[in-house]
């Protein structure tokens, strides 16, 4: 069974970091896409960032400089560093898998076929 699990959000100041991580299990995702989207309340889910088998890596322009995406295959993991947060970066963030074949569709959630509960970030001004 296939299992993505969202850690490390929280509630933080304006200015402040946090990281997530995303623990993925049940089958190999090495080979995956990985990607964070969020959804802030009454808002439509988002893309955030995204980073392919090879290390290739997408951002949205929101979060670009700010945010950075980093895995760990060995643990079939997947991080997102989070600095500088704003409050409107306040939302769910939800992580998510896929077997993408054109970069380009690795910002649409759609491509992605497994998601996880999400872990809430709250930033306070």
């Amino acid at each position: 069974q296939v299992q993505l699990v969202e850690s490390g959000g929280g509630l933080v100041q304006a200015g402040d970091s946090l990281r997530l991580s995303c623990a993925a299990s049940g089958r190999t995702f090495s080979s995956a896409a990985m990607g964070w989207f969020r959804q802030a309340p009454g808002k439509e889910r988002e893309f955030v960032a995204t980073i392919s088998w090879s290390d290739s890596t997408y951002y949205a322009d929101s979060v670009k400089g700010r945010f950075t995406i980093s895995r760990d295959n060995a643990k079939d993991t997947v991080y997102l560093q989070m600095n500088s947060l704003k409050p409107e970066d306040a939302a769910v963030y939800y992580c998510a898998a896929g077997w993408i074949a054109f970069a380009s569709a690795m910002i649409n959630s759609r491509s992605y076929a497994f998601w996880g509960q999400g872990t809430q970030v709250i930033v306070s001004s």
